[in-house]
């Protein structure tokens, strides 16, 4: 721990991870150039027999010198007693949180809060919603969010510091002799995950960084060109309240098209590495008994009649056929769906777990199923949520992934589970926004060739 604060991740030490970043910048203060204007010599008089007039006029700018001197010095000092109290405040802010979240989110004191991972959990969420809940632009995010969330993940990430285990190894002695010890190390999924996290938030924030110049705007940017956004891109109902990008008439470059296509593809790439981590944090968390004492008494009741019919016949089997044949509309469709498929994979596997032993069910598969229908449908349901999963990337959470992270009781998991989650709702925002700028300009060029084409037209045609 620091020195000053009594909480981890308030220390002045620099880390040794390669994508963290330092907590506070300490500023030093110098006070030399007020003392040298302090100690500075007064002008004096060339001799002692000066008259009365000339040393007044000698004295006069040597007064409006120490004056304006003066002025410099504490207009200095103020701005240092600012900067110094702005830290201390955002310090004492830092520790008022940080304490909350020991207490459970429960002030106070009757120890009814929640347990210390549901509230770190709880704690990433709500920041990411303050940084990046009013955020629907490409473009860089303004410093002071920025720093906020720079700050505020340090405090939190910092927990995963003192989240080890204990390995056996052998200690030298200086008299050559060795030992053996239990030596600490971080976790192994912590291990893993966590640099591969941060890497992932530096290339999205990154590639927000990178739209500081940008050939678009937005529509309340240039409330000239509303009327003509308008006939570029008409957003849908159900986002009324995102901001219409713009484009030029005749559309975007060749160079800034093709940026915006790169970066909607490392986006996608980054988006389905967070969900895949996401994934497997989720499934190592121990399913809640409260969850499974409302699971149906069969999967077929779960599941119902028409999918458990699919999903039952034939050798082969296509979670995408059967996807298209349910042709969901809507993602409150497929959200119900992936919570009756979930509730009948647990069922199945239940039921399986009475006669095969399985570590982990993520390896189950059909071809060592040993031809035991139960595992054969619940591998077959594990593939279905998977691609449903990747068909509405914005799906919410299921019923079993919210009971989880209610539940949870592990701080790492916690700290992983909740800091994918965002950064997965991050890069699907960015494609998103991507996607809109893309539509807008290639309505944009259709138009511009028609009206090209009507001036052609126009040129050509006889005079009457």
């Amino acid at each position: 721990m620091g020195d000053g604060s009594g909480f981890p991740g308030f220390h002045s030490q620099s880390y040794d991870r390669e994508y963290s970043r330092p907590l506070f910048r300490v500023a030093s203060f110098s006070g030399s150039g007020d003392e040298q204007e302090r100690h500075a010599p007064s002008p004096r008089g060339r001799s002692q027999s000066m008259s009365r007039t000339a040393s007044s006029k000698v004295a006069a700018p040597s007064r409006l010198s120490s004056s304006s001197g003066s002025k410099m010095s504490m207009k200095k000092l103020q701005q240092v007693v600012d900067e110094k109290s702005m830290e201390d405040e955002e310090m004492e802010l830092m520790k008022e949180k940080y304490t909350k979240l020991l207490l459970g989110e429960d002030m106070s004191g009757s120890g009814k809060g929640v347990c210390t991972a549901v509230a770190i959990s709880n704690a990433i969420t709500n920041l990411y919603a303050t940084v990046f809940g009013t955020c629907h632009r490409l473009e860089p995010l303004p410093p002071e969010k920025r720093s906020m969330w720079n700050r505020e993940m340090d405090c939190l990430l910092s927990i995963c510091e003192y989240i080890v285990e204990f390995s056996p190894t052998v200690q030298a002695m200086p008299d050559g002799s060795t030992h053996d010890v239990m030596a600490t190390s971080p976790r192994s999924d912590i291990l893993m995950n966590l640099p591969a996290l941060e890497k992932l938030e530096t290339m999205l924030l990154g590639i927000l960084d990178s739209f500081d110049k940008r050939e678009f705007w937005y529509a309340d940017q240039r409330n000239q060109s509303f009327n003509e956004s308008k006939k570029s891109f008409q957003r849908s109902e159900d986002k009324w309240w995102l901001p219409e990008p713009c484009v030029p008439d005749s559309g975007l470059s060749d160079r800034m098209h093709r940026e915006l296509q790169q970066k909607r593809d490392q986006a996608s790439q980054i988006h389905k590495m967070a969900m895949e981590i996401n994934s497997s944090i989720l499934s190592e968390m121990q399913v809640p008994s409260s969850y499974l004492e409302t699971l149906p008494k069969s999967g077929r009741v779960g599941v119902g009649d028409a999918i458990y019919r699919y999903m039952s016949t034939g050798d082969q089997f296509s979670p995408e056929h059967l996807l298209n044949f349910l042709n969901l509309s809507s993602e409150h469709e497929a959200l119900e769906i992936a919570d009756r498929v979930e509730a009948a994979m647990y069922v199945w596997r239940r039921k399986a777990s009475t006669t095969h032993v399985v570590s982990k069910w993520e390896n189950v598969t059909e071809l060592n199923a040993d031809g035991d229908k139960n595992l054969v449908l619940a591998s077959r349901a594990r593939s279905l949520l998977l691609c449903l999963k990747q068909r509405f990337p914005g799906l919410s959470q299921t019923t079993l992934d919210t009971s989880k992270i209610q539940y949870n009781k592990d701080i790492g998991q916690a700290i992983l589970e909740s800091y994918s989650r965002v950064l997965e709702s991050l890069a699907h925002n960015i494609v998103s926004w991507i996607d809109d700028i893309l539509i807008a300009d290639e309505n944009a060029k259709k138009g511009h060739k028609i009206r090209m084409q009507k001036q052609v037209f126009t040129q050509i045609s006889p005079q009457r």
